[in-house]
């Protein structure tokens, strides 16, 4: 009983290094990349929400977190410069670090609230990559707003530009999803006659 709870802890343990890789490397192949950041990518979220699908909520949400700091390593966005005291200054720092990086890449493991349902996957992908949008569009309108045209809302600003690239990722992976849901439902580890959506 332990052995196989065991062998269970390591597969899901491979299993999610794997796909929070092949995730990063998918991220690396940028199809348009953004000024201040965000770019289209080859469905570079769609192994993070895998985890949380075949692994569930605990490995999800540690496969998006790992992925995060990969992202943050690969290429950080600082906060833009404003003449501001060095608390606030630390301040603007941690809300980029926690909006932009930490909670919008973590989120994706809620994919696994989702797990064993047949087209689980397909309200998961768009669901998770609206709250990923969610907090991209908070951090563009308390940090990133220094950019918006004078006289434009900042929040129109920020739905327009973080709504670009966020809103083909969403059709792209959700559309994806529905294909593997369809053709290969096992990749979900969804066994006919168990629970469906």
């Amino acid at each position: 009983m332990n052995n196989t709870k065991s062998r269970e802890h390591l597969r899901a343990l491979v299993e999610s290094a794997i796909l929070v890789g092949i995730g990063f490397v998918l991220s690396i192949i940028t199809l348009f990349r953004m000024p201040q950041g965000g770019s289209i990518t080859p469905l570079s979220m769609l192994p993070i929400l895998l985890i949380g699908m075949r692994h569930g909520i605990k490995w999800g949400l540690g496969g998006g977190f790992i992925y995060a700091c990969l992202q943050m390593l690969q290429q950080f966005y600082p906060p833009p410069e404003a003449d501001v005291p060095a608390l606030m200054a630390i301040a603007r720092y941690f809300a980029v670090v926690m909006l932009d990086y930490i909670a919008a890449f973590t989120v994706l493991g809620l994919s696994g609230l989702f797990r064993g349902k047949r087209f689980g996957m397909v309200i998961a992908a768009p669901l998770c990559l609206s709250l990923r949008f969610l907090f991209h569009f908070v951090s563009g309108i308390v940090i990133w707003g220094v950019y918006a045209p004078e006289g434009a809302p900042v929040w129109v600003f920020s739905a327009i530009y973080n709504g670009s690239y966020m809103g083909l990722e969403m059709v792209f992976t959700t559309a994806a999803s529905a294909v593997l849901c369809l053709t290969a439902p096992i990749v979900f580890n969804f066994k006919p006659g168990a629970q469906q959506a």
